[in-house]
């Protein structure tokens, strides 16, 4: 019995007995025309089709589904409608077969593209550099602004990746990217752990408690944190809105510590 039979619930051919009492099994007849089928029987004229034997469209195929170890991409559909007060965390993910983000000639530049994206509606205030994606927490006065500012970001990035590092053309983010709004104190606090402590997620340890390669070095809401900001700028904007800025210390521990592991977000 093949798949197709399995699923439309076809009879298996009865068994019959021979002269001699013997069992013996007939095959069935086809009951598909011999330009499907392969054969060189036909149906009987006015016989009805079964459907294990019809062409159709739809019901599950053999080893469909999603794969194993492989994570889906972004869907393609109406992304949520953004508010300027709102905070947004961003991820974009790094194309495969290329080198780890986390090299200090990449994460270079991509600080300087974030520094160089900074314009006015636009603002990307935190980031986190892993090694195969990149965590941003942005700021835009209107929905065109952030699309916008994230289109000339992925695109300056991917320039200075390409020209600088690769010496080629060709794609360095893998998908289209992820975005989150934040529109509480509570989910701002906790993208904000996500990001700036996100190597303590992925197992980075031996870099320390504090990621040199985030915005982290200059935060400055640390709870007990004492080792003074490094001399070249930071590259992320000041925050403009007030979940941002205060709002998001009003709420569970009030300041971030230096050891506190993210907790996964949602959405």
């Amino acid at each position: 019995m093949n798949f197709r039979e399995h699923i439309w619930g076809v009879e298996p051919a009865k068994p019959t007995r021979t002269a001699g009492g013997k069992r013996r099994r007939v095959p069935r007849r086809p009951t598909k025309p011999s330009a499907m089928l392969g054969s060189t029987l036909k149906p009987k004229k006015g016989e009805q089709l079964s459907f294990a034997h019809t062409k159709t469209w739809g019901g599950p195929r053999v080893r469909s589904g999603p794969k194993a170890g492989l994570r889906p991409n972004v869907r393609h559909r109406t992304r949520a409608m953004h508010e300027a007060e709102n905070p947004v965390l961003v991820t974009l993910r790094r194309a495969k077969g290329l080198p780890s983000l986390r090299t200090d000639r990449l994460h270079r530049l991509l600080r300087e593209a974030i520094r160089a994206t900074r314009r006015e509606g636009f603002r990307i205030v935190h980031y986190s550099v892993q090694a195969d994606h990149l965590h941003l927490i942005v700021e835009a006065d209107a929905p065109s602004l952030l699309t916008s500012g994230m289109r000339s970001f992925a695109v300056r990035a991917a320039m200075l990746v390409n020209r600088r590092v690769l010496m080629r053309r060709g794609h360095v983010w893998g998908d289209r990217h992820h975005r989150r709004e934040l529109t509480t104190p509570s989910e701002v606090r906790n993208a904000l752990v996500y990001v700036i402590n996100n190597h303590l997620k992925h197992g980075e340890w031996e870099v320390g408690l504090v990621d040199p390669c985030s915005s982290a070095p200059w935060f400055k809401g640390w709870m007990h944190r004492r080792e003074p900001e490094p001399p070249e700028p930071d590259a992320g904007a000041p925050p403009s809105t007030w979940l941002l800025e205060k709002g998001w210390s009003t709420v569970g521990l009030g300041y971030l510590n230096v050891g506190e592991v993210p907790r996964p977000v949602r959405g």
